[in-house]
């Protein structure tokens, strides 16, 4: 049959160029930072206030000068170069990207042993994108990763993405799976043993073991490890009971081998013996911390080991429990911790801010901040807490944490004073990661 139209095999052929050559410049960009690059022109950022959180000094009226992904100036006025795109933030107060130092990015709130085996890995790294971009515009621009509950090294995929400039996101610091011992806190006690259904940790039960482990998921792309050290934790008798998972011996060699991979290990661990291996051992951090002996806190100020109380997770299990008897239960550990952790202030011990985020939604963290100082800690001490030492414990000391020449332009904007109000953090106006506004 003769063709109707003698140029149709040419366009044919001209139309699938083009959409082949598309195809591939789309593939090309979504593999390149560009929807995340810093613009090239600079950005001065002019609020009422800027706190400089080293020395707690208040800034008035407070200017940021940013060029590319880093800040450049830092005063009450700043240089306005040509053509620099000056965004007046009004009356606010510019503080560092806020860090949060213990979360969950693939889990969300409901049953969580049945999320792991109800939602398919794939499913739950879809959701762990949308909660790195629900903390990243509630002002969290840095965040530590403490395990994907059973999805293995999917952390590393949304890591990889952010920083690529594909997904929205905080840095991240990821762990993979959490390392824990046969039958320990993440190990699915509860169902039926002829299922094998599996742990939401990778299990190491020696020295040896948690090496190989370590190993393993340092391949897989992991940057630190997180190990399980204590539970099943319970209260009796008005007592927090917490068994041990890992010796002290077993823990330092988890730490020197972190550190041999650039590393390091932190740590769930409620409370006594295992805070103290843990604290021998010389972890990045004790999460949880519900029970610290004088001797795991002299431990714990000698090494500058800072305790992540993680308050806003045990303050929402006992406000969501799913009976009056496990109400009853979790508010009893809630006080227990709150009565533990003014003796924790009173020592001088070191703290970070983690809010354990996950099984409560994705941005509601900054209340974590509140909690602390609501039980006992100063507004200034808190945030040192979150961005001095949060930055130490994620490895970017001397890159993100302050608002200084040099450091990454990671800036947030909040209303009124929050060294007054500290919960002005749970009210972010403005976010800027990297010299990018994410949060106008």
């Amino acid at each position: 049959m003769p063709n109707p139209c003698p140029h149709f095999a040419a366009l044919c052929r001209v139309f699938l160029f083009s959409v082949c050559a598309l195809a591939c410049l789309a593939a090309t960009y979504a593999q390149q930072p560009a929807s995340s690059a810093a613009p090239a022109t600079p950005i001065v950022l002019h609020a009422a206030r800027l706190l400089q959180v080293e020395t707690g000094r208040l800034l008035t009226p407070g200017e940021i000068l940013v060029e590319g992904e880093r800040i450049h100036a830092v005063g009450t006025s700043v240089d306005h170069p040509q053509g620099a795109n000056v965004i007046n933030l009004g009356d606010v107060t510019l503080l560092p990207g806020l860090i949060d130092a213990h979360v969950h990015l693939f889990l969300h709130p409901g049953a969580e042993d049945l999320q792991t085996v109800e939602e398919s890995v794939p499913w739950r790294t879809i959701l762990a994108e949308q909660a790195a971009k629900d903390d990243l515009l509630a002002g969290f621009t840095a965040e530590r990763d403490m395990g994907t509950e059973g999805a293995g090294s999917a952390d590393t995929a949304v890591r990889n993405a952010i920083d690529r400039g594909i997904i929205p996101g905080p840095r991240l610091r990821i762990s993979g799976n959490a390392i824990d011992i046969l039958g320990g806190h993440e190990d699915a006690n509860r169902y039926n043993p002829a299922q094998h259904v599996l742990s939401n940790a990778d299990y190491a039960n020696s020295a040896e073991q948690i090496v190989e482990v370590m190993r393993a998921q340092h391949k897989e792309g992991s940057d630190f490890a997180k190990m399980y050290e204590t539970g099943p934790d319970k209260m009796i008798d008005g007592e927090l009971r917490t068994p041990y998972q890992y010796t002290a011996a077993q823990l330092t060699t988890a730490v020197e081998e972190a550190h041999r991979l650039g590393g390091s290990v932190g740590v769930h661990a409620q409370g006594e013996p295992g805070t103290l291996y843990a604290a021998q051992a010389g972890v990045a951090s004790i999460d949880h911390a519900s029970q610290l002996g004088d001797e795991t806190m002299r431990l714990m100020r000698e090494k500058q080991i800072p305790a992540v109380p993680t308050f806003a997770i045990f303050e929402y299990f006992a406000h969501h429990a799913a009976s009056p008897a496990a109400a009853a239960r979790e508010s009893a550990l809630l006080d227990y911790k709150i009565r533990e952790f003014k003796k924790q202030v009173a020592a001088g011990i070191p703290f970070a801010v983690g809010s354990d985020v996950g099984p409560f939604p994705h941005g509601t963290q900054a209340r974590e901040l509140e909690l602390m100082v609501r039980f006992g800690m100063k507004p200034l001490a808190v945030l040192q807490a979150d961005l001095l030492n949060g930055a130490k414990v994620l490895g970017w000391e001397g890159q993100i944490g302050v608002l200084k020449p040099g450091f990454y332009a990671d800036v947030i904007a909040v209303p009124g004073d929050p060294l007054e109000d500290i919960t002005a953090v749970e009210h972010v106006s403005f976010v800027m990661k990297g010299g990018v506004v994410v949060r106008p």
